[in-house]
């Protein structure tokens, strides 16, 4: 530890009770209090603190900004929590090439900030987008709402620079458009969650920012109805910037606990385009054509910024919202990230909430369903260790149905501790490979221990709720 506090100040290590209980979180349901933090300002403090933790066996775990759902951030083996927040710096933007270059715990909307003066933005859209990290985002290949125009972290990361298990510092990938020099080391540390190396900054291709956007809002009778509009709008072919959609649950949770600002409706839509204000005019007409020949029961069209916030932040708003539905009750991730094909998107809604009610679980179900991501979040008495057997029960149902239609257990949000056991079940013949480049690049397993390929048993472990018996 003396060696740790000379690597990187005695200011930018804690190893303080409350520091150690808080860094043990991240958004997830899971909870495990790390030995220590550290705070780095620069890869040549990321590069001791490894070569010192290497030589001791002490596990790291990096972290961003903490807003994971899936618990890649939490310490399931103890050690140090490297927390990333100090390394926040744009340390370039050239408009001129296409990129910028930043430091790994720069915030998204900071940088969005920046590169707005320029006619500029990197698009992936979390939802956590004010508190969530770039680092982060490549290690978890994040995305959100524009996804399906616009594509996921992993289509803007150039190149990066990483730290190894052992200290070493790599710099893949380049600041070009084009690469094809040898293995694409930047696109393996996309997604790694920080098993395979810390990264430290990373140069990201940037876009030309939509001139202008409108938004349609359209309420249908069931979610099959509403599932129907989003092929038949990507079928046109019309690409839009986003297509939220939202069950009933949902919709109600809202209403409920924001004072209805959502139509009351079984189903709804939310399409949004953007670019040129004569494309966006002729796509607002197909989208709002679409919507009522598809049944829709209601359909508002808006070019109004406010508007369009409102509703976006209704959707944003569901997982804070739910708990309005049964006082007493948490709002959890357990299985809220799958992704479908897009077509199967009206059979998937149907079958999670049968599932929910076999559990007797209460299930909201939304998200991108343009891109065929969709989330669900699940209401449970967290003191109650049957209402936490009920909803395993009820997840790993929805991940088989998922499965089942053809998708993937997750889409946007990583593996982490959560999603691991469907993980392995989906990602069989693939798991054996990711443990031999662990293996190679990590030989003492000291990076991020216990996650993805590395977690077994029940995902009800570790958990920051009252139920004693999850506590571990």
């Amino acid at each position: 530890m003396d060696r740790l506090r000379e690597a990187v100040g005695p200011e930018a290590c804690s190893n303080r009770t409350a520091d150690l209980y808080t860094y043990g979180f991240d958004a997830s349901i899971h909870h495990r209090t790390p030995d220590m933090v550290i705070q780095p300002r620069s890869t040549d403090q990321v590069s001791e603190v490894m070569r010192i933790a290497y030589q001791h066996g002490i596990p790291v775990v990096p972290r961003g900004g903490g807003t994971g759902l899936c618990g890649s951030a939490v310490p399931v083996q103890g050690g140090i929590v490297m927390d990333m927040s100090r390394m926040d710096s744009i340390l370039e933007i050239s408009v001129g090439d296409l990129c910028c270059v930043v430091e790994a715990g720069c915030v998204y909307q900071d940088l969005n900030d920046a590169l707005a003066p320029h006619g500029f933005w990197f698009p992936p859209s979390p939802g956590s987008s004010d508190a969530c990290q770039i680092g982060g985002m490549v290690a978890a290949n994040a995305s959100g709402m524009k996804a399906v125009k616009y594509g996921a972290t992993r289509d803007y990361v150039l190149g990066l620079t990483f730290v190894k298990a052992n200290g070493d510092v790599v710099k893949a990938g380049t600041r070009t458009l084009k690469d094809s020099s040898g293995y694409q080391l930047a696109r393996l540390m996309v997604g790694s969650e920080g098993t395979l190396g810390i990264i430290t900054d990373v140069t990201l291709k940037i876009a030309a920012r939509p001139k202008t956007s409108a938004m349609v809002l359209a309420a249908f009778p069931d979610p099959e109805a509403a599932g129907r509009c989003v092929s038949a709008i990507i079928a046109k072919p019309l690409i839009p910037s986003s297509l939220e959609l939202m069950d009933s649950v949902s919709i109600d949770a809202v209403n409920k606990a924001l004072g209805n600002p959502l139509p009351d409706c079984k189903a709804l839509c939310m399409i949004e385009v953007d670019g040129e204000p004569e494309i966006v005019e002729k796509e607002l007409k197909i989208v709002e054509e679409v919507a009522r020949s598809e049944g829709a029961i209601t359909v508002e069209a808006t070019h109004d910024r406010k508007a369009m916030n409102r509703w976006n932040n209704s959707r944003k708003a569901i997982m804070t919202s739910l708990a309005a539905l049964r006082p007493g009750y948490s709002s959890v991730s357990l299985a809220d990230d799958m992704v479908l094909p897009i077509s199967k998107i009206p059979a998937a809604v149907v079958a999670y909430q049968r599932i929910a009610e076999k559990y007797d679980v209460t299930v909201a179900t939304y998200g991108h369903a343009a891109d065929g991501n969709l989330h669900t979040k699940m209401l449970l008495d967290p003191n109650d260790a049957d209402s936490w057997q009920r909803g395993e029960k009820a997840v790993d149902e929805i991940f088989e149905a998922t499965l089942a239609l053809g998708g993937s257990v997750t889409g946007e949000h990583g593996v982490g501790i959560s999603k691991a056991p469907n993980f392995h079940k989906e990602r069989s013949s693939v798991i054996p490979t990711m443990v031999e480049i662990k293996k190679a690049m990590d030989p003492k397993n000291i990076l991020n221990p216990g996650k993805l390929d590395q977690w077994e048993g029940s995902i009800l472990r570790m958990l920051r709720y009252p139920c004693s018996e999850y506590q571990d």
